[in-house]
């Protein structure tokens, strides 16, 4: 690819339920495969790269306390399973030759490394991919909270957040036609409108340290190296 990237180091956050592709349950490893491909190509971009990825299409820990169980072990359990989902995106990745690393916020040596920030900037160092798995390691917080937490750790340039649409749209483009897309908003644009991209906490944690947030279609093959040089559909979400 001849254009450069516009960022050094980024943090891309894709959600449990893209990684169902037309599945209702579980993992599609052609998916898999396919968002890994469009990692490695942002790789051989020289960017680096690292990865938060949901469990939604495993288990969410809300569901449990939806239905009168306790929040602090259903969370438990969607953190689980972001670990499966980690696990399998870097097989993908080891499958096109790219070094990966899982790092967890939940200690589980016998599976993949516990989180540092220090051993994830060695990782990175290294030119290897570095996939999160356990969310933040605590109850009450998503992955979005964990994909900003981890952008401002490791000093990423951006969150690249893989949807399943290509922006941010003033409604659900799937349920209303004359919903419009966005290509430019604010941090407090997104939070003062409500606007469902990101959990208020992940937007104004990327807000306070700057980081921009791009919103595109994860299902676009390419996508995201596309987006990395400046093209694409997206919406950018910065306050420069």
């Amino acid at each position: 690819m001849s254009a450069k990237p516009l960022y050094k180091r980024v943090l891309l956050k894709a959600s449990g339920e893209a990684l169902m592709g037309n599945q209702g349950f579980g993992i599609d490893v052609a998916v898999a495969d396919r968002i890994a491909s469009d990692i490695a190509e942002a790789r051989a971009m020289g960017v680096e790269v690292g990865v938060v990825v949901g469990g939604g299409n495993i288990f969410r820990g809300v569901a449990v306390a939806s239905k009168g169980g306790d929040r602090v072990t259903g969370d438990h359990m969607g953190m689980l399973a972001t670990v499966i989902n980690a696990l399998a995106l870097a097989t993908s990745l080891r499958k096109l030759d790219i070094d990966t690393v899982v790092l967890s916020a939940i200690a589980m040596p016998e599976i993949c490394e516990s989180f540092s920030q220090r051993a994830t900037l060695y990782h990175l160092s290294l030119g290897r991919v570095v996939i999160f798995a356990g969310g933040t390691g605590n109850p009450f917080f998503t992955t979005d909270s964990a994909a900003a937490l981890r952008a401002a750790e490791i000093g990423a340039e951006a969150i690249f957040k893989g949807t399943q649409v290509d922006g941010i749209y003033t409604a659900d483009p799937k349920k209303d036609t004359t919903a419009t897309r966005y290509d430019h908003l604010t941090h407090d644009q997104v939070l003062r409108q409500g606007l469902a991209v990101m959990d208020v906490a992940a937007v104004a944690l990327a807000r306070e340290n700057k980081i921009p947030i791009i919103v595109f279609s994860i299902h676009e093959k390419g996508g995201f190296a596309e987006i990395l040089t400046g093209g694409g559909r997206a919406t950018i979400v910065t306050d420069n």
